[in-house]
């Protein structure tokens, strides 16, 4: 078998290299890669080479939202056998430090998280992966909404957090692909109202079809007065902001209904920023913020196999494996056509 994965080679560049296949370890499944989601953090490091303090030194290997067909299994390997297609959660933690322990092990410090620098991502053929971070796919979820399962946990982390309930009135600021799966996320708790937000179109269009009652094109109106005349003035029960844009995120706290709950997802270019605390305080709000997800997955499958939540649309292209530099450069250049992109392994 050939063992083959596509590197960033500095900044807007990657390079093809042949790879041994992977040695798996006695509680390791080898995976077959078969599809694997672009994240906004994969463009940022071929964009930037960097991410806050994880700057990438060398080659690297991008992406971490994948899904692929069991090939092997070590030896103390029980719940999965060869030809199960399973959806990878990327991170392999220590499981002994007291967030692990306690059940937070998104918060481990010792994580080995796919495509964080220093540590290879999965746009390559082949995977070992421990076996209890891998989710088997029932039959009816197909490979490519198995890789968007990752993004999936985001969204329903955030909106958990947040507490989003039946009949809750929901702002979110983005609609990218975590923004989509958090309207997704907050239409399968009950939300009767999501207002979204953003500046582009094609992005708010698909939002409207997955279901966001109202959606708001911030380069046409004043964002803030408009979701403020669409709640009679009272705010939203939970903001959810994933934009990471310092505007928004100030907005947040214009459009929080008074005892409401800010969700802080997205990632500012900078680390600090103005915000009006003390309107804050004056709602009793709350701000809560999150890191990735932490037992989601098998919630986030059965959601999807249910049909209780539509991931499969988010999707607006699709590339070859081969092409991926190539998708790179797409999606970069063309942001008012691609709402979310994934590399098929064919």
């Amino acid at each position: 078998m050939e063992n083959k994965g596509i590197f960033m080679s500095g900044t807007n560049n990657m390079v093809w290299k042949s790879l041994p296949m992977p040695k798996i370890q006695e509680d390791d499944v080898l995976v077959q890669i078969e599809a694997v989601g672009v994240c906004g953090s994969d463009l940022h490091y071929y964009q930037y080479g960097k991410i806050g303090e994880f700057v990438v030194d060398g080659d690297l290997i991008l992406g971490h939202e994948a899904a692929g067909k069991v090939i092997e299994v070590g030896n103390n390997v029980k719940n999965l056998k060869v030809g199960d297609r399973v959806a990878l959660e990327p991170g392999k933690t220590c499981g002994k430090c007291e967030y692990c322990k306690n059940g937070l092990y998104n918060l481990c410090p010792d994580v080995e998280f796919f495509a964080t620098p220093p540590y290879h991502g999965v746009f390559t053929n082949y995977v070992a992966h421990p076996e209890d971070m891998c989710f088997k796919l029932p039959d009816n979820v197909s490979s490519v909404e198995g890789a968007l399962v990752e993004p999936l946990s985001v969204g329903l982390h955030a909106t958990g957090l947040g507490g989003v309930e039946l009949g809750d009135t929901v702002v979110i600021f983005g609609t990218g692909c975590i923004g989509l799966s958090a309207l997704l996320a907050s239409k399968a708790r009950g939300a009767s109202t999501i207002i979204v937000v953003d500046m582009l179109e094609n992005r708010l269009e698909k939002a409207k079809k997955l279901g966001a009652t109202h959606i708001i094109n911030a380069k046409e109106v004043k964002a803030v007065e408009e979701i403020l005349s669409l709640t009679e003035q009272k705010g939203a029960h939970v903001v959810i902001e994933t934009a990471g844009a310092i505007a928004t995120v100030k907005q947040t706290v214009d459009v929080l209904k008074t005892a409401g709950t800010i969700v802080m997802v997205g990632m500012t270019p900078k680390d600090e920023i103005e915000f009006n605390f003390m309107k804050l305080m004056n709602k009793e709000g709350q701000i809560k913020t999150i890191f990735r997800y932490r037992n989601l997955y098998p919630v986030a499958i059965n959601a999807i196999s249910s049909g209780d939540i539509n991931v499969r649309d988010i999707v607006s292209h699709e590339f070859d494996f081969e092409n991926t530099k190539e998708a790179f450069d797409y999606i970069i250049e063309n942001p008012d056509e691609v709402v979310k992109a994934i590399i098929t392994m064919k």
